[in-house]
């Protein structure tokens, strides 16, 4: 099944040949030198102020002794600096490396080995465990620069604010190409080590032009606030690309994004602004849906949300939207596409799918053949093909073929379209089970056990029963854990019967505490799987 979706060019200007997403940025935002860009707990950063730091990161890069297209590792909680170290880099031809802050030393010493960083932007908190991963390897910087240091600086290492202070701003910045390397994400990844996927400069740019004005409708006088983080893709979008291409403001928070984190931003308690747009993730809106403290209606400023990470549960984006009147509106992207390809859109919601293809993206379901699915709910492998594809995993040849085919790059997701063209996700390719001789999708038990009053959250795997066929099991998260036992086991499983065919309903309820995630979000059934496998087989 292929929609017909116009090529990018007619949904959107190309950038042109000769670009930098940094210079990008800084020419469409010259007349709002005063309006402020960021607000983190510390303070606010004008358009202005923003250029003039970032510009002086790069010349600072260049005089620490970095070269064109090395790079440069970004370790930062999110703050004012994140950004000016980010716009930096690309500002001087260095490809940043934005990664996870909240992964091991291990995780770190890997990534700095397999990017061969010569260089590190850190954040103060984050030194003693950057610190541990410089030991595990003979990991060598030109510079190691620390973001608000909580204390002394060891030796070698600067001050982010001496380091920027000390040299002019640079004017010419690195006379990029819009294809040419422009930063690396590394893939949040459910098994083994992460995959350092490259992006370009002008991918940044293809992601906000196709769908931050035209789908979410951005505007200048817009607050944005991400749950997700800056080193996320989906958060990348959020609070740079997306917001810094129509002018808007970010509001920043470091912290974990709890309900009631996100509470004191949505209210204006912290940053002293009321975000109109607010970027999240289907976990942390049944968290906050579950809260005690969940703000009125007539307390936040919110016009628009959206979701992503997993699968939106109809039943969350339900009672959301009754309590706030306000929509989310929740899309599918991934690390590989940079950001969403299929998403609803304002006015046009159907909680419970993915909407349809964002203009400028062709979306295709693939039979285990590799032939396209023609009709409507037939569970395919999703593919897309887009502007904003990333280049390549890094010294990973048999996993980019793997991935990335000619125009068409493979999600690892299972979906299938109604009748109405509306893409409804079927769970991850490696997730899907086949129960008595029809496909199962995990996401599609855990939606339905989810609209029990007394669920939180829900996973489903498949086990092998005695005959060695496969059934699934549900592990369950309760309001109220005090409620868990046979009977109620009894009556969630009777609840799903009573709402999927029959062959669908969870053989085995498990109730526990917390289930495994990846950072974004995304549940880690392949954990559940290995614990699961370690009971049963020791």
């Amino acid at each position: 099944m292929s929609d017909p979706i116009a090529d990018p060019e007619a949904a959107a200007v190309p950038p042109p040949e000769r670009f930098n997403f940094a210079r990008h940025v800084f020419e469409r935002n010259a007349r709002r030198a005063a309006r402020p860009a960021y607000v983190d707990d510390a303070g606010a950063l004008s358009y202005g102020a923003l250029e003039e730091r970032a510009r002086r990161c790069a010349a600072a890069l260049l005089a620490s002794g970095i070269r064109r297209e090395e790079r440069v590792l970004l370790l930062m909680h999110d703050c004012n600096d994140w950004p000016v170290a980010f716009l930096g880099c690309l500002h001087a031809g260095v490809v940043p490396v934005a990664v996870n802050t909240l992964l091991t030393a291990d995780d770190y010493a890997y990534m700095l080995g397999h990017s061969r960083a010569q260089a590190a932007l850190v954040s103060g908190a984050l030194l003693p465990v950057l610190d541990k991963a410089m030991a595990l390897g003979p990991h060598e910087l030109r510079a190691l620069v620390v973001s608000r240091p909580a204390s002394g600086l060891p030796a070698g290492a600067v001050a982010f604010d001496a380091w920027l202070d000390a040299q002019p701003p640079l004017a010419a910045g690195a006379d990029t190409l819009a294809d040419d390397i422009g930063f690396w994400l590394y893939s949040s990844g459910s098994t083994g080590r992460p995959k350092g996927t490259v992006h370009t400069h002008g991918n940044l740019y293809w992601t906000a032009e196709l769908y931050a004005a035209p789908v979410l409708g951005l505007r200048e006088d817009d607050v944005c606030f991400s749950a997700a983080k800056l080193f996320f893709a989906y958060g990348l979008g959020n609070a740079l690309s997306f917001p810094l291409s129509v002018g808007a403001t970010v509001l920043l928070m470091a912290e974990r994004p709890t309900p009631d984190a996100v509470f004191r931003r949505w209210t204006g308690e912290v940053g002293g602004l009321k975000p109109t747009v607010f970027f999240g993730a289907p976990t942390g809106y049944a968290g906050m849906l579950a809260s005690p403290n969940l703000p009125a209606r007539n307390a936040v400023s919110l016009r628009l949300c959206s979701s992503a990470g997993e699968a939106l549960p109809r039943e969350i984006g339900e009672r959301f939207t009754a309590h706030f009147g306000c929509e989310i509106i929740d899309g599918i992207g991934s690390t590989e596409m940079l950001h969403i390809f299929l998403s609803n859109r304002p006015g046009d919601v159907r909680y419970g799918t993915t909407g349809k293809p964002v203009a400028g993206y062709r979306v295709e379901l693939r039979d285990e053949t590799g032939h396209v699915l023609e009709g409507p709910d037939r569970v395919g492998d999703l593919f897309i093909s887009g502007p904003s594809a990333a280049l390549m995993y890094w010294t990973q040849r048999a996993r980019s073929e793997e991935t990335f085919r000619g125009a068409w790059t493979k999600s690892g997701d299972k979906y299938h379209r109604d009748a109405d063209g509306y893409y409804v996700y079927a769970g991850r390719s490696d997730d899907m089970l086949k129960v008595s001789g029809q496909y199962v999708s995990p996401f599609e038990v855990e939606s339905t056990l989810v609209r029990h009053d007394a669920v939180l959250e829900a996973a489903v795997i498949g086990i092998e029963n005695e005959d060695g066929l496969i059934r699934a099991k549900a592990f369950v998260v309760l309001k109220d854990p005090a409620a868990a036992g046979p009977a109620l086991g009894e009556t969630l499983q009777a609840f799903v019967k009573a709402r999927l065919a029959p062959h669908k309903y969870p053989r085995e309820v498990e109730f526990v505490t917390e289930l495994p995630k990846t950072a974004t979000g995304k549940i880690q059934r392949f954990r559940l799987r290995e614990r699961e496998r370690t009971r049963r087989h020791g």
